[in-house]
């Protein structure tokens, strides 16, 4: 995906190293659910709310814990760091339907995308996704 847009809005003297873990996860959040309804509308789901239903599948914090594990074996060292960051940071809220360590990792996830994408990268953004999406049976059920 492009958002080469977006991007440019960055403030390209801010370091998005500095930035609160928390931050990342926050923007990360938006760029998952971005590739989540784009992958559910190119698999033929077509009513918004049978693209809430199956991306609440994508969302949900065990899930994304999950696919944080398959990604480990293909992240840099870089990108390892910033995912134990984004593990670490201090939220003060955790879901009722999700436990510590899941909503950590998930709070990780988001974090690293979010994080790739304030420093325009979405080449491997993309092939991360691509990577999620091969792998997606595993959190579906299929």
């Amino acid at each position: 995906m492009d958002f080469s847009l977006l991007s440019e809005l960055i403030d390209k003297e801010k370091n998005v190293n500095l930035l609160n873990p928390l931050i990342w996860a926050y923007v990360g959040d938006a760029v998952y659910e971005m590739y989540v309804r784009t992958y559910l509308i190119s698999q033929g789901v077509k009513r918004p709310h049978d693209i809430h239903v199956e991306s609440v599948k994508f969302v949900k914090a065990a899930n994304q814990s999950k696919l944080l594990e398959i990604l480990l074996n293909y992240l840099t060292e870089e990108e390892i760091e910033i995912v134990r960051r984004g593990r670490n940071a201090k939220s003060y809220h955790v879901p009722k339907n999700a436990n510590v360590m899941d909503y950590r990792r998930a709070t990780a996830l988001e974090a690293l995308f979010g994080y790739l994408y304030l420093n325009k990268r979405s080449e491997r953004i993309d092939e991360l996704f691509k990577i999620i999406f091969e792998n997606i049976n595993l959190i579906r059920g299929d």
